[in-house]
């Protein structure tokens, strides 16, 4: 007896199945990072500050326009999840989504995080990554997604029935509320989706969930970023370690991570075109 809840297929199907596909958001008018200039940058660099975010904890950190940041394996195969706000209006914050979108589901050197709407404009830009080298496994798998959210406490009740307060939500809440000297239900408001930093994921073929796999990262390996606006960020150091068997909870080996502020050349940093929010005047007819 054929289930009822499945459709009969149309006799048109492999023709309707056969389009072909269009990418949603061609991007060759959107104005790319201007690389050289970052290059010859990068080669001045001075390191101001470190931060160090402790397994299954997050701290919060801060870096100047025109400076570069890093996010550090120092210890062991550690991911993290980042959030990124505009220091002075904490309603910009970075929009996985859109930049997900405008670039791939994982990113890597060249490419930029993207602001919330209205402001829509780069927060900031990818200026290398030492895992540039993995691509694309044979799994269908990549490094530095912007496709999970975040693990968080709701979702481990909702499948699991108990509460975990170390889930990377629940990190960042509290180093953000620390960092503003707000309440956790006040931060709590401001934490979005992430990118996860060193995580490697993808989709399955048969059934198209998101898994992960062990993070190919190692001690020393790094991705850096140029911060196009000032920037004020958390990185939390995901419970799930190197999140190659699961995560919201104190089973995984995890990991210490390191964030790093550069300056560089001020007067090479004095040619940067820095983004404007996004002049579309939000009339909305």
């Amino acid at each position: 007896m054929q289930n009822s809840s499945v459709a009969p297929i149309p006799s048109d199907a492999n023709d309707r199945r056969s389009k072909p596909p269009v990418v949603v958001y061609p991007v060759e008018t959107l104005p790319a990072a201007d690389l050289g200039l970052l290059n010859r940058a990068r080669e001045t660099l001075t390191k101001v500050s470190e931060t160090i975010v402790p397994p299954r904890e997050a701290r919060s950190f801060h870096v100047p326009r025109g400076h570069f940041f890093r996010i550090v394996s120092v210890e062991g195969s550690q991911v993290g999840d980042l959030n990124l706000w505009n220091a002075n209006d904490l309603s910009e914050r970075f929009f996985s989504g859109k930049t997900r979108a405008l670039h791939a589901t994982h990113v890597g050197a060249g490419d930029r995080l993207w602001s919330s709407l209205p402001s829509l404009r780069p927060m900031a830009t990818i200026t290398y990554d030492t895992l540039g080298w993995y691509g694309w496994d044979d799994d269908g798998a990549g490094v530095h997604d912007v496709i999970g959210t975040r693990c968080d406490p709701y979702t481990n009740r909702l499948l699991k029935g108990n509460d975990y307060h170390h889930c990377c939500h629940s990190n960042l809440t509290r180093a953000l509320a620390e960092d503003r000297n707000m309440s956790v239900e006040e931060a709590e408001a401001h934490v979005h989706d992430v990118l996860n930093v060193f995580m490697c994921t993808g989709f399955t073929r048969d059934t198209h969930q998101y898994f992960m796999k062990a993070s190919p990262v190692r001690p020393g390996d790094f991705i850096e970023f140029f911060a196009e606006i000032d920037l004020l960020g958390a990185l939390s150091a995901c419970p799930g370690g190197d999140c190659g068997a699961g995560h919201s909870s104190d089973e995984a080996a995890c990991y210490p991570l390191k964030v790093e502020v550069w300056k560089a050349d001020p007067e090479i940093i004095a040619g940067w075109n820095f983004p404007e929010r996004n002049p579309y005047p939000r009339t909305h007819r």
